[in-house]
């Protein structure tokens, strides 16, 4: 595939000291992978030397993620209905919009970003689009409704706000692509600038006593950990009834589904899972935060995500981060790295591709399994550790504040395919 090559005319300023301004529609921490990944990559970029701030539609008493009390935060909440409106926000951003360089918008689909599109035409302010995996063409399959709905939406707003944009941030080359074929009316300014989390802070296998203090019941047990939101397209369900054919022969392995339940699917599941006969097979500890999550990771045996659909996959790269194999499928975006490495195991993200997973991953030797653990820590370090992909985001704000905008890189017409 031919990624997007950019010709911009630099102006004669230092590309040092960017005043940034970060713009999510919820910093609650339960909100997952985009909202980890903005808070690291604002630490690693102060780090760098730069001013990061965050704005969100938060209110003020707002759940929120503990480090984000290190950095500046503007809360312009309560924002009302799934939108996120709020009249705060225009307002706020015509007063203080002009002191940052450049606004980074996380996230599509909402408010936030037709109000910062908006305001920024009319102040000539620059600013760039994080997606996250938001045009995907997975959800148009799995929602077709709601992708009507957005295309009733989609030509007067949020075309716009990919069209004027500095330029639409990407993660990974699959992202960039797939997101091509969601909408044909499509003008964007393309970035490729990567993704990573920042290593463990723990050393590997020091979480662990915590974890099976917490949980005693697993001590001994092979652990299947998954680690995500309780939603339906993580292939909650289809990791369920997977482990339920092998069970009997492995009667040594435990599932653990630990993670937030947003969309009220949790006792359903649980239901299953009893009626399965399997209760004492399969616990759901909820969320898990700071050393118990850690140490989750390092009680487990073998990282599992059987996802329908997943951008990036943060969790993933913290189960690389903690030297745990992963078991996933091809609908998550970062799957060639894991593959290439010899990481984990790639499946389709089917019932037969679920089960194919844990039988690849039970079947090795215990050998086998050692170095693929040591396979995993590598694919981390070389790949996704967020030092070597800060920089690329940092040259893209750099050229969003201080280059005049390029051509369009991509533009999508319907008349003569993608």
């Amino acid at each position: 595939m031919l990624l997007p090559v950019f010709s911009t005319e630099v102006l004669d300023k230092e590309r040092t000291g960017l005043k940034i301004l970060q713009v999510i529609r919820s910093v609650d921490p339960r909100g997952g992978g985009p909202i980890e990944g903005m808070i690291q990559q604002g630490e690693e970029m102060r780090a760098a030397g730069h001013d990061v701030e965050t704005l969100t539609l938060d209110a003020p008493a707002s759940p929120s993620d503990e480090r984000l009390s290190d950095s500046k935060v503007h809360f312009l909440g309560p924002a009302f209905l799934g939108y996120g409106y709020t009249h705060r926000l225009a307002p706020w951003l015509r007063q203080h919009g002009p002191g940052y360089d450049v606004i980074v918008v996380h996230g599509m689909w909402q408010y936030h970003g037709y109000c910062v599109a908006r305001v920024a035409r009319q102040l000539g302010l620059p600013y760039v689009i994080f997606l996250h995996g938001m045009l995907d063409p997975w959800f148009a399959r799995e929602y077709p409704l709601k992708h009507l709905k957005k295309w009733l939406y989609w030509p007067w707003a949020e075309y716009r706000v990919l069209r004027d944009a500095r330029f639409v941030l990407f993660t990974t080359a699959e992202e960039l692509r797939l997101a091509r074929e969601s909408f044909w009316l499509y003008k964007v300014r393309e970035r490729l600038v990567g993704y990573g989390i920042k290593a463990r802070q723990l050393p590997i296998g020091s979480a662990r006593e915590a974890y099976l203090s917490a949980y005693p019941a697993l001590r001994g047990k092979r652990i299947l950990l998954y680690l995500s939101r309780i939603h339906p397209k993580k292939g909650c369900d289809m990791l369920i009834e997977s482990f339920a054919q092998l069970a009997a022969q492995y009667p040594d392995t435990h599932l653990v589904m630990a993670g937030p339940d947003g969309v009220g699917w949790q006792a359903k599941l649980k239901a299953r899972v009893a009626q399965l006969g399997l209760s004492d097979r399969i616990s759901f500890p909820g969320m898990l935060t700071g050393e118990v999550k850690w140490g989750a990771y390092d009680a487990a045996n073998v990282f599992v995500l059987p996802s329908h659909q997943e951008n990036f996959g943060i969790v993933v790269a913290e189960a690389l981060a903690s030297a745990l194999p992963v078991l996933t499928t091809h609908q998550v975006n970062i799957w060639r790295e894991v593959a290439e490495s010899r990481a984990g195991f790639i499946r389709p993200d089917t019932p037969e591709g679920t089960t194919q997973l844990l039988h690849d991953w039970l079947d090795l030797t215990a050998e086998e399994q050692g170095a693929m653990r040591q396979r995993a820590l590598r694919c981390f370090e070389a790949h996704f550790e967020i030092r070597k992909v800060v920089g690329q985001l940092l040259d893209a704000l750099a050229d969003a504040a201080w280059a005049r905008p390029g051509m369009h890189s991509f533009s999508g017409t319907g008349l003569a395919g993608q």
